[in-house]
């Protein structure tokens, strides 16, 4: 039977690549590809202070310093530096505005960076766009906490066998699929788009 609610993450799946704006962005600070990325994400203290961040227990001031002095560069609102070169898909974006129009149901289930001084849900009205979003700053959670998918269900008022959840991230699946949730692993709006029609039974392609 065909599911009735699409919740969708953000960065990385309503955006276009993140790994390709860090690309841009070590090019134009004169890094080592692949330096931000083994400094956010193999460094302990930098790993802890982002899961700090997505929860709201940090500031977006906070990690721009520490990551800044770790790699050496001006930490002056890295995070909107870093992606710089990210922006929405509009591909995505008009997915879900067809999810919607077509009587689905829609959610945002985002880890958040903060919001000032960089938005990075800036351009989207998220009101207009999804019957529920949660940003993680705003409840303490993050995913993978399986607590945080548990909370966007109980707000969308659905089940998980009746949603559909997309992700960039796979880690970020599993606890989806234990509540019952059908999975997409978003690599390309198109090979996403096919498979949402799949599970959802719905057009979600322009019209030819």
């Amino acid at each position: 039977m065909p599911r009735t609610c699409l919740i969708v993450d953000f960065g990385g799946v309503l955006t276009t690549s993140l790994d390709d704006a860090v690309r841009g962005f070590e090019a134009r600070e004169g890094l080592p590809e692949g330096a931000v990325e083994q400094t956010w994400y193999q460094d302990p203290a930098m790993v802890e202070l982002t899961q700090d961040l997505e929860r709201g227990w940090s500031t977006q001031l906070d990690w721009n310093q520490c990551m800044g002095e770790a790699l050496g560069i001006d930490s002056t609102n890295l995070l909107g530096r870093i992606f710089t070169d990210s922006h929405l898909d509009e591909s995505m974006v008009s997915v879900l505005a067809r999810a919607r129009a077509s009587g689905l149901r829609t959610g945002l289930l985002s880890n958040s960076m903060g919001l000032a001084p960089w938005n990075m849900y800036r351009g989207l009205d998220i009101d207009a766009t999804f019957d529920a979003a949660l940003i993680s700053e705003q409840h303490g959670l993050r995913k993978p906490d399986p607590a945080v998918y548990e909370l966007i269900l109980k707000t969308l008022e659905v089940p998980g066998s009746a949603c559909v959840f997309v992700d960039d991230n796979a880690a970020n699946l599993p606890p989806a699929e234990a509540l019952g949730m059908a999975t997409v692993l978003h690599r390309s709006a198109e090979r996403s788009t096919a498979r949402l029609e799949d599970l959802l039974g719905v057009a979600l392609r322009p019209s030819p």
